[in-house]
């Protein structure tokens, strides 16, 4: 099992270097840190008295996975969960922050289990995930997952601006779905036909 550290890094070489995809919400983002999260934290790294694009250029690789660690993980008390689900709730919560909690939540709700779908990590839902991961965690990863996967494209229906970030131009799986299939077990996987029939609605 990889460690939370390395798990970082993984996220960090997997959001890649300076974007500003004017159809992000996130606005300009390096290494996954957009500058929304930097000027919340005060990271005026150039020392001018504002956090603009040039600080999030500034960013290093190192300084993100800090980040990450910090406020991605142990703030919001990911490590409270069975250790298999750290590193997909970890990467979701860098990608949609507490909305990667609330489809835990949901997912726990919809298995028979009495939690607030809040998006905090607290006793309950903790508990009801160590519960559910008996006796075979792999299912409730695999679980949270698929339901990662539907988060995704429920956004892709719903937002056609957002549909690239789902499918690529040339038809394929896009950068969420792939992202959301790292943490599955390949039998869940979309084959080719089962991809295209999902965004066959999308103009």
């Amino acid at each position: 099992m990889k460690t939370v550290r390395q798990i970082a890094q993984a996220i960090v070489a997997r959001e890649g270097g300076f974007v500003d995809d004017p159809d992000d919400p996130g606005g300009a983002t390096k290494y996954g840190v957009t500058i929304h999260t930097m000027r919340r934290l005060g990271l005026d790294l150039t020392g001018d008295g504002a956090v603009t694009r040039t600080d999030v250029r500034a960013l290093s690789k190192a300084q993100a996975v800090d980040v990450f660690l910090e406020h991605y993980f142990e703030r919001p008390k990911v490590k409270r969960l069975p250790e298999i689900l750290h590193p997909s709730v970890f990467d979701m919560y860098v990608n949609a922050g507490a909305q990667a909690v609330h489809i835990l939540q949901t997912l726990l709700r919809e298995m028979g289990y009495e939690v607030a779908a809040d998006g905090v990590i607290g006793p309950n839902t903790a508990g009801a995930c160590h519960n559910a991961a008996n006796p075979d965690p792999t299912v409730l990863r695999d679980c949270y997952g698929i339901a990662r996967r539907n988060y995704y494209f429920r956004l892709a229906d719903r937002k056609a601006s957002l549909r690239k970030y789902a499918r690529t131009r040339s038809g394929g799986k896009g950068g969420w779905i792939r992202r959301a299939e790292e943490f599955l077990s390949p039998a869940y996987h979309l084959n080719t036909a089962e991809f295209q029939r999902r965004v066959s609605g999308w103009v």
